[in-house]
């Protein structure tokens, strides 16, 4: 049995990836995807059945109302909650899935998905039941004629142009280095971290507790005055403001946090320890929050991404230390794990990618720290693309690349295969 040929210029595939902090979709053999929005979405009640609803009693699922995309799952609006289909890299709500996706399909790629071909990036420890899982919705609620599932380091090496890699991606819940040889992942030495950009964004909020800086979300500031640094900041309320839910309310204050830490955070690319006898010398950096406080920091905007190198405790602020690995420890860790006649290969080719790869010094630090603990009879190379658009996308990108090769389009799950042998074939054609 094959797959069949499915690509081509008139029906292209769709790639989807799926993360913990965002969606991306789009057609194979473009260079970015059609759309990139939150994974997190806002469930709630229709007006109408609220009011139907008395006592407290919740009402059937099927009442439910979800606000999906940046411009509705932003908006405050009362009795609300915001949630995610996706934790750690792996679905966790197979209906919150669905209805992420029928959104994308609908009012972002714009098609059926029945006419085209799907590609779905999926974490490299996911699990047999979960993979299943998703294949028979893909085929059973959405006809679709082809699929296939990859794991995200495999995409992210394509992306780059290898085969052969060590990919160390760090995204928003955790940080997973994957060896990848000859365009599969060795499952045997996946090595994961919690230290993310979760992480960096609760290190923040310590941050900012200390300070006695009140994190508040834009939504709720009518006006605001500008004050110099140190002054308490003064702001209105917005009037009539809907009952907001607790879930809502930490979403949007993280919201805030991480864009903080994109503007300001840095990671030394020496030490810390360096970093404060040179703080003289150090440009300072100012951020201004929405209700006017502001803030200039020097040191500082090293210590708070200092624990994604260095897990020793006085970094991990709020974190109990003891078992976490750095990043750098985490891919030695991986690399320890191959066989030795391909750790060399692995080495010159370390691919870096995720969201946190973006802070200013996060490269530099990498190379700096991997060829340090690495012995010297290795060389290390780091594979990053210059832009961060193609960095933050790498996974989605390697799927286009994939799915659009003419060499790939016997490799798909037909229809009929699904069909002949049922959910379990998706074990045999991608493992």
């Amino acid at each position: 049995m094959s797959g069949g040929v499915y690509g081509g210029d008139e029906v292209g595939a769709l790639v989807f990836d799926v993360g913990s902090y965002s969606t991306r979709a789009g057609y194979a053999g473009e260079d970015t995807p059609k759309t990139d929005i939150p994974t997190a979405m806002g469930v709630g009640m229709p007006d109408e059945v609220a009011m139907e609803t008395d006592g407290g009693e919740r009402p059937p699922a099927t009442n439910k109302k979800y606000y999906i995309d940046s411009t509705m799952v932003y908006k405050p609006r009362e009795g609300v909650d915001i949630t995610t289909p996706i934790r750690d890299g792996q679905v966790t709500d197979w209906d919150l899935y669905e209805q992420l996706l029928d959104h994308v399909l609908a009012k972002h790629v714009k098609t059926e998905a029945q006419y085209h071909p799907v590609l779905m990036s999926e974490s490299p420890v996911n699990p047999k039941a979960k993979r299943e899982k998703l294949t028979e919705i893909m085929f059973e609620k959405y006809n679709i004629p082809a699929f296939f599932l990859c794991k995200t380091p495999v995409l992210s090496a394509f992306a780059n142009g290898r085969s052969t890699a060590l990919v160390i991606d760090s995204g928003a819940t955790h940080t997973t280095v994957t060896p990848v040889h000859d365009g599969y992942a060795l499952q045997r030495a996946v090595v994961r971290t919690p230290l993310g950009g979760d992480y960096v964004t609760a290190q923040c909020r310590s941050f900012l507790g200390d300070l006695g800086a009140e994190v508040v979300p834009p939504y709720m500031i009518a006006s605001k005055e500008a004050v110099k640094e140190g002054m308490s900041p003064v702001w209105t309320k917005k009037k009539d403001l809907p009952n907001v839910t607790e879930s809502y309310q930490t979403f949007m204050a993280n919201e805030l946090l991480r864009d903080f830490q994109v503007s300001v955070g840095q990671v030394s690319v020496t030490s810390l320890q360096q970093e404060i006898e040179q703080s003289t010398s150090i440009p300072t950096t100012q951020y201004e929050f929405p209700n006017g406080y502001n803030l200039n920091l020097t040191v500082e905007k090293f210590k708070l991404c200092e624990g994604l190198f260095d897990s020793s405790s006085q970094h991990l602020r709020g974190v109990a230390g003891g078992d976490l690995l750095s990043i750098p420890n985490v891919a030695l860790n991986s690399a320890s794990l191959c066989d030795a006649d391909i750790r060399t290969s692995l080495y010159s080719s370390v691919v870096v990618a995720g969201g946190n790869s973006l802070l200013t010094g996060f490269t530099d630090r990498l190379q700096r720290d991997l060829q340090h603990k690495t012995p010297h009879t290795y060389r290390v190379k780091l594979v990053q693309s210059s832009s961060s658009m193609e960095r933050r996308f790498s996974s989605w990108i390697g799927g286009s690349i994939l799915a659009s090769l003419g060499t790939f389009q016997q490799m798909w799950i037909s229809k009929q295969e699904y069909q002949d042998v049922g959910k379990i074939v998706v074990e045999k054609k991608c493992p």
